[in-house]
């Protein structure tokens, strides 16, 4: 199945940690960095999810937020380190991809938050993602 969300890392369940609702699911991806996603439990057993399963993390492009310093006292559970590889800006919206340790990810920001944060090629960044806004495959 082909999909139009830009940011598909593969990576691993290390644990599920079940809710009465929602489960929390921590995926080691591909270079390393563990990322937390907030499904439904239906999702987990439907998908069969569990510690070892194999699956993509999807993210919206649209739900990558960056940062260019320090990140302290915030709720977002997801935030990985990386660096910017390209900027495209059009009329309101930059396009940004950021190199991360086994892929990329591309945010989607307004072009003003891209120039006032001065983003550029070679720029050290941090993307945030809240766990709620990734969702899971089963590979």
């Amino acid at each position: 199945m082909s999909l139009s969300i830009r940011n598909q890392i593969p990576g691993t369940v290390a644990s599920v940690t079940p809710g009465e609702v929602m489960a929390t699911v921590k995926v080691r991806l591909a270079g390393g960095q563990e990322i937390t996603a907030a499904i439904t439990r239906e999702a987990v057993r439907e998908l069969g999810i569990e510690e070892g399963s194999a699956v993509r993390t999807l993210i919206k492009s649209t739900e990558v937020a960056l940062a260019t310093g320090a990140v302290e006292g915030l709720s977002i559970r997801n935030r990985i380190p990386g660096t910017v590889t390209e900027v495209a800006t059009g009329g309101a919206m930059a396009g940004v991809k950021v190199a991360v340790a086994g892929g990329e990810l591309t945010a989607a920001i307004t072009r003003d938050a891209a120039e006032d944060l001065g983003l550029a090629a070679g720029t050290e960044v941090t993307a945030l993602i809240k766990s709620t806004e990734i969702a899971l495959a089963a590979s």
